[in-house]
Formats: structure tokens, C-alpha cells, sequence
């Protein structure tokens, strides 16, 4: 072992006692973790935090239901102690624990600078960069905040069918805000920018377009007017446009929602649940993508799924509980956002993939429609992937052109039937960082798309 100091032949002998009264399976989940975060705000630094995370799950899956403890005393005797607390409430048939097979780990995100060896001037720095360079565009601009993240994340796996993995995982994520006022209206603009990776993705990023972007945008929103409610044509731009099919339809495909019959997709393997045009996939290989890594929170190799292919169905995303429910393959998606949750089925890095138009073809031909340039948040059922999602920057299309912002536009729909709607979709595919929170807690995760184009969409308006 690289990071913890383990007995390999102790952690057996744990997993051996936690199934020694039954159950399906076991294992046993070390983390250490160590965040910073820095906020500035109003020109100056607002809030600093320096954090530790340390402990270690104890998972045993009986009857196709979780048992789970957690502690943040990882000694011999308090493993042990949690292994007897699981197993003296099992009464079932015993499980044999397979040896640990060797395994020769790879790292295939490579950190360039650690950031916890950059001084904290550089970053502090970096935000008051962002805050005077965004005040600089206009006297509009009332408030810029930055919020700068470091973290990493030391795993070690180790489960009942053979796996005994480590890994270290260094995040990175840059956020600012710009918030715009002419004395009556006010409006806000965002950009981020994370990676799995160290200081040279800040390096990287031309702070000053950035600032700028964040600026103008909310800028233009203040001269906007609200759009016209009803339905019509929508082109949704790419990158975070692509938190929709994140929310509406990607949480639809986890074995969460799936093994539990809780989706509209479920039985629907090979069957035709979007237009031809729309490949789907998620991939936790990309290298140094903010939603990738070498294991899962289960130990098993990261992969890349093809969800749907042409508009047919291909694969849900599953982890071992999942598979234990539904009899398939785990994807290599199992996540948790630290020891004290349970990993389940979870995004990893989520788009549709590039199609063949042009966004030039996107917008000819729309009579009158929306140009969801820039998504904001929303609410999803992910039980009939009914959704509700704020559009913060957009745009008029008129006879075949993008002319007037709009500003309190939504968009409203269902998940499966947008996706039969998509009509078209262009080759600019770009990915974006987010959070997403389910029943694991909060994980990095990517969406994405190219630019597309809905053939009809409820727009809320006035």
C-alpha cells in the first residue's frame, strides 16, 4: 500500500468477520481528505477554511439491502468492533471472502503542480485578479465574488470479491460571479472552472476573458426583456446546457432509480427512448476531467458508457448493489462524496456526444424561438423526469437569427420526451463542472453537449 498502513491480511480477516452470519457482500471504504477553500468578496478575502476528512465505512449487502456503519477511528479493535455490530444482526447464509487479487495501479490523471505547494498569496491573488478586471468593464458591475477550492482525496477500497485497491485523487475549482445594477434591475453571471488536476489548470485559464465574459453577460441581461410564454422552437447551447439531460434523463439511468423500478427507463434496454440523432455517454476515463478517476468509491476501474447510441437505449449505470438487484455488469460509477455515505450509481462525466450540424444550421429556419445560451438551476422528478430549468443568459431567434436578450425565461418539460424532440445537434461539444447531490452525497461531476436544437419546448415567460 502507497497511502495507508494496513495489514492486507487483517482487512480479510475484518471482511471475514462482518460476513461471518451472511450477507452478499462486504467492504470496507479509508478515506483521507484534506480541503481548502478561499472566498473573496467586495475586494477582499471573506472566508478561508482549512479541512480534514478521515474515517472509514463498513458496507455488508444482505438480502439486497445495505448495512452501514462508519467511524473515524480506523484502529484494529475499532474494525473489528464493526464488523461484529454487522454481522450480529445478520442471520443468513455466509459468504466466503475471495482472496485479494494484485493488482498493479495506474495513475491516468496526473497531477501538474500540487496545490498545496503553491503559497497562499498566489491564490488570493488569482481572485483579486478576477474582482478588479471584472469591475473594470463598467460601473455597473456592483459585486464580484471568487471562490477558489484545493482538494485531495486518498482512497483505499478493499471488498469481499477480491479487491484491494488505493488511490489519490487532487481536485481543483475556480468560481466567480459578477453581479450587474443600473438602479433598477439587477442581474448575475457565472463562470467556473475545475479539474482533476493541480495548480496549472489555474495557470492555464486566461483569467482576464474570464472576468470579462462573467461581466458582459450580466451587463447584457440588464437591457433584456422577458420572452413570451408558450411553445416554440429552443436551441441550447453547449457545455452547461447540458445539465438538462444531467438531471431529466441522466438520474433516470442510474441503477439508484432503475434497480428500484423508480425510472422511466426502466425494461427499456435496446429499445428506442430518444431521437437518432442523440448518442449519449458517460465517461470517467477523460483524463483530468473534473468528474473522472482511476477507481471508483468500490474499487473497480473507471469506465466509459455508452448510455443510449442513436436514440436506442444501451446501458444503465450500476454499481454493486445495482447489479446484486438487477443481474448486470457494474459500470464502474459507484460514488460517494465521503466515508460517512454509502456509494451508489452516480454520473461521472455525462454529455451528449458531437452530431453533424453546424449552429449556424441550429438557428436557420426558427421563425421565432429561444436561444438558451447560459442554463441556471432547477427541479427535477426523476421518477417521471418532469423538469423546470432557469434559463440565466438567452436570446430571441428571429426569422433565423439571434437578436434580443431575454431575461426570466424557463423551460419546461419531460426528460424522455425532450429527447425524442431533439431534432438536431451541432459539433461543439464542451464540458462543464458542476456538483451533483443524490443519496450519496455531493460528488464532482461533469455535463455536457454540443449545441442543440429541440424541435418544441414549454417556455415560461410573461
Amino acid at each position: 500500500m502507497k497511502y495507508f498502513q494496513f495489514d492486507s491480511n487483517f482487512l480479510h480477516s475484518v471482511l471475514e468477520e462482518a460476513l461471518k452470519n451472511g450477507g452478499e457482500y462486504a467492504d470496507l471504504f479509508f478515506e483521507d481528505t484534506k480541503i481548502n477553500n478561499i472566498s473573496y468578496l467586495d475586494k477582499k478575502v471573506d472566508d478561508m477554511s482549512l479541512g480534514n476528512n478521515y474515517g472509514v465505512g463498513l458496507r455488508v449487502i444482505v438480502d439486497k439491502k445495505t448495512i452501514y456503519l462508519y467511524s473515524n477511528d480506523t484502529t484494529n479493535d475499532s474494525l473489528i468492533n464493526l464488523a461484529r455490530s454487522v454481522s450480529s444482526i445478520v442471520k443468513n447464509k455466509k459468504h466466503i471472502v475471495k482472496d485479494f487479487i494484485k493488482s498493479k495501479e495506474k495513475d491516468n490523471h496526473p497531477v501538474h503542480i500540487n496545490p498545496f505547494d503553491v503559497n497562499f498569496d498566489d491564490k488570493i491573488e488569482t481572485l483579486a485578479y478576477l474582482d478588479k478586471t471584472a469591475r473594470k468593464v463598467s460601473d455597473k458591475i456592483k459585486q464580484v465574488s471568487a471562490r477558489y477550492m484545493e482538494k485531495e482525496r486518498n482512497i483505499l477500497v478493499c471488498t469481499s470479491n477480491g479487491i484491494l485497491k488505493e488511490d489519490s485523487q487532487t481536485y481543483i475549482r475556480l468560481v466567480m460571479m459578477s453581479m450587474a445594477s443600473d438602479g433598477t434591475n439587477t442581474q448575475t453571471s457565472s463562470r467556473t472552472k475545475g479539474a482533476l488536476d493541480g495548480f496549472q489548470v489555474i495557470r492555464d485559464i486566461n483569467l482576464e476573458n474570464m472576468a470579462i465574459e462573467t461581466a458582459n453577460s450580466a451587463i447584457k441581461m440588464l437591457d433584456s426583456e422577458y420572452p413570451k410564454s408558450g411553445k416554440y422552437p429552443v436551441v441550447i447551447d453547449n457545455a452547461f446546457g447540458g445539465v438538462i439531460f444531467h438531471e431529466a434523463c441522466g438520474h433516470a439511468l442510474e441503477a439508484t432509480s432503475v434497480a428500484d423500478n423508480a425510472s422511466v427507463f426502466c425494461n427499456k434496454l435496446g429499445e428506442k427512448i430518444a431521437s437518432d440523432v442523440v448518442t449519449a455517454i458517460d465517461d470517467g476515463t477523460i483524463k483530468n476531467a473534473w468528474g473522472s478517476y482511476n477507481i471508483d468509491d468500490e474499487g473497480n476501474d473507471a469506465q466509459r458508457t455508452i448510455l443510449i447510441e442513436n436514440g436506442i437505449l444501451k446501458s444503465y449505470l450500476v454499481d454493486e448493489l445495482g447489479s446484486i438487484k438487477m443481474n448486470q455488469k457494474v459500470t464502474g460509477s459507484a460514488r460517494r462524496e465521503s466515508y460517512k455515505y454509502a456509494p451508489t450509481s452516480r454520473m461521472r462525466n455525462t454529455f451528449i456526444d458531437k452530431g453533424n450540424s453546424t449552429f449556424e444550421e441550429l438557428i436557420s429556419g426558427i421563425e421565432y424561438g429561444l436561444y438558451a445560451k447560459k442554463m441556471g438551476g432547477g427541479s427535477v422528478d426523476p421518477a417521471t423526469t418532469d423538469y423546470n430549468f432557469a434559463v440565466s443568459e438567452g436570446y430571441l431567434i428571429e426569422n433565423g437569427k439571434i437578436t434580443k436578450p431575454v431575461r426570466g425565461a424557463t423551460l419546461i418539460g419531460r426528460g424522455d420526451e425532450t429527447l425524442m424532440n431533439i431534432e438536431a445537434v451541432s459539433s461543439n461539444l464542451e464540458l462543464a463542472d458542476g456538483i451533483c447531490g443524490s443519496i450519496s452525497g455531493s460528488v464532482p461531476t461533469t455535463v455536457g453537449q454540443p449545441a442543440i436544437r429541440v424541435k418544441e419546448l414549454t417556455v415560461g415567460g410573461r
